[in-house]
């Protein structure tokens, strides 16, 4: 009976637009992860000096896919 209702479930969310499945699983993660103000006080000033240093053009950015090809090597070797 349970797995029926879960089956139910998962087709009612598979036609679900995609805007109101990203704030069902907003709402899932936080119910697991509740958030914590002080790391989320943290991470939007490390956001921040990040998009400062972009801005002021004191970092240098590298093309994702050259990151992921500079992974791949290592890991092959």
């Amino acid at each position: 009976m349970l797995a029926l209702k879960q089956e139910q479930l998962f087709e009612e969310i598979n036609i679900l637009p995609i805007d109101l499945k990203t704030k069902i699983v907003d709402k899932i993660l936080a119910s697991i992860t509740p958030s914590n103000s002080s790391i989320d006080a943290l991470w939007i000033k490390e956001v921040n000096k990040r998009k400062n240093d972009i801005e002021n053009n004191s970092v240098t950015l590298i093309d994702g896919d050259e990151v992921f090809q500079k992974i791949a090597k290592r890991l092959d070797s």
